[in-house]
């Protein structure tokens, strides 16, 4: 099969190794405009870009996807496929080039999880279980009929950082899978049912902010399924300050104002919740590195008592 890859961060990244290494013919890759990053905004390309030059394979970065320019370019690749992890949302008049459709990756146990953060929802909601999903693309997002599925356990610890490493490489695995069977006619589609279905839309900055006002295990949840991306954050003597590596304390906050500093300890932090405390093992100040809190408290001089708050 002639296959057009389309994919943009690093959780794609794997996929198209893990297809290279298979052998698979991929006539093209397609990702994102290269864009101006840092203090001297110098133009920064896609970790997607970047392993595709490495590979020597033909690279397009189209500003939009219904471009006459780029659709003509892609029917004139004449792909039999079109593969899609991680990348914008494709329209009509580019999933139908290929006349084997296209497919793609996506992270979590479909229908569940619909949409741009399906690995940080699930960690937020406390989910002990998700998983990676291959289907063929449809008009709506999402919720085309599904080729195969492989469940993943969530850790009650483990990050959003964490499980994306593992949803990269099992994601990939299973895409290979897919698309031997595709290449054999080898398959068998299952319908979503839509009673099942639920959304992970994108994570925007507001939504980031930490409620102390919650059980531990929901603040401890927030925390993890933000980390180290976007990070889940608060505010300490009207500064911002990002929260990393927190866990469930079994101690009772006695009352305590859900935001307050309880302990502080050579290495950890301590706050109330509503009810019960989490510990804090790494932090970030507003204009610093993330740093463990033995370090951080070497610069910082904090006191029991203090909130932090919205």
């Amino acid at each position: 099969m002639r296959i057009v890859f389309m994919g943009t961060p690093q959780f794609a990244v794997v996929s198209l190794q893990e297809m290279l290494a298979a052998g698979f013919d991929i006539t093209a890759v397609v990702t994102a405009p290269d864009k101006p990053a840092g203090r001297g905004l110098q133009l920064k390309t896609s970790p997607i870009k970047q392993t595709a030059l490495a590979a020597n394979l033909p690279v397009l970065q189209p500003e939009k996807l219904k471009d006459p320019q780029f659709t003509a370019k892609l029917q004139s690749l004449q792909p039999d496929l079109i593969v899609v992890v991680a990348f914008r949302i494709l329209p009509e008049e580019v999933f139908m080039i290929p006349p084997r459709g296209a497919i793609n990756l996506h992270g979590s146990l479909l229908p569940k999880y619909r949409g741009a953060a399906p690995i940080n929802r699930a960690i937020i909601n406390g989910e002990a279980e998700t998983g990676v999903t291959t289907f063929f693309i449809r008009k709506q997002v999402d919720t085309g009929t599904m080729i195969d599925q492989v469940r993943i356990p969530i850790g009650p610890n483990m990050t959003a950082g964490e499980l994306h490493d593992i949803m990269a490489q099992t994601g990939a695995d299973l895409l290979v899978e897919t698309l031997k069977k595709i290449e054999n006619d080898n398959y068998t589609l299952t319908v979503q049912d839509e009673s099942l279905a639920s959304k992970a839309p994108k994570i925007h900055r507001e939504d980031c902010l930490i409620n102390f006002a919650q059980p531990a295990k929901k603040v401890h949840d927030f925390i993890r399924g933000l980390s180290p991306y976007p990070a889940a954050y608060s505010h300490l003597q009207g500064k911002m300050i990002r929260l990393f590596g927190s866990a469930v304390s079994g101690e009772d906050n006695s009352g305590c104002k859900p935001g307050k500093i309880t302990e502080i300890g050579k290495d950890i932090i301590k706050i109330a919740c509503q009810p019960g405390i989490i510990t804090i093992r790494e932090i970030q100040l507003e204009g610093k590195k993330r740093m463990a809190i033995a370090e951080f408290l070497r610069g910082k001089r904090l006191k029991v008592g203090q909130m932090l708050c919205a």
